[in-house]
């Protein structure tokens, strides 16, 4: 057994069966795996093809990264005109991930993260955000200033209620999945961040922590993460 926790880290896909070279690929940006890793962890990069009950059982944490957007079939509404849809396959692996995977184990979702966590608990998303707030405010990179929430699991584990990140979507959480809870708003009323009320760990960021790696607020947040996935590897063995 590692005697470092495994982070599982779902990777965004394009599914090409036209293509009879490659099949498709699979995309993951760096920053990602470094902060685990620098946060103390393994990074274990999980493709949509992999069995996710073996993950499951392997994984001591899981980190779900950004990627384009999902199909809001899965919530029961027209898709949006300005929607670039995530394959499919992601999103459907990362379903049967979440169901097998041990309630304990943490999970960190980032952008496109937050909102399958929200989702995949029977939440929405609101397809186009400049449709709602009348400008693109959250794209582009734009760096934004968080309050979160002073008794929020979010706040004791970056060890602030101020956070900063830089923001690059045009979804956001809509109607709120039963257990979760909403611990960051912009003032325009986007959800910014969200966490889990019936797991011990499991949060979810609207912003990119992983592009401000020498921010220590979000230094923290991975260290956490880490340490609450170590904690799980030890009381397995």
């Amino acid at each position: 057994m590692p005697n470092k926790p495994i982070i599982a880290i779902t990777v965004e896909s394009q599914r090409d069966a036209e293509n009879a070279r490659t099949g498709g690929k699979f995309e993951l940006n760096w920053n990602y795996a470094q902060m685990v890793a620098e946060a103390g962890g393994l990074p274990l990069v999980v493709p949509p093809v992999a069995d996710m009950d073996e993950i499951a059982a392997l994984a001591d944490g899981w980190l779900i990264p950004g990627g384009a957007d999902l199909d809001s079939a899965i919530w029961g509404e027209p898709l949006h005109p300005k929607a670039e849809l995530q394959d499919g396959t992601r999103f459907e692996a990362e379903k049967r991930l979440f169901e097998a995977l041990d309630p304990r184990v943490p999970v960190l979702g980032i952008c496109y993260g937050c909102q399958v966590l929200n989702v995949l608990r029977g939440g929405s998303l609101e397809q186009h955000l400049p449709d709602i707030v009348g400008n693109e405010s959250h794209s582009g990179g734009t760096m934004q200033e968080y309050a979160v929430e002073e008794d929020s699991l979010l706040a004791r584990s970056a060890g602030t209620t101020s956070m900063q990140g830089q923001s690059y979507h045009h979804q956001a959480v809509g109607k709120v999945a039963e257990g979760m809870r909403v611990v960051a708003q912009t003032p325009d009323g986007t959800v910014e961040a969200l966490e889990a009320t019936d797991r011990p760990w499991t949060i979810g960021v609207q912003w990119h922590p992983e592009r401000t790696p020498d921010d220590i607020a979000t230094r923290r947040l991975f260290e956490r993460f880490v340490a609450v996935a170590d904690a799980y590897r030890m009381s397995k063995l």
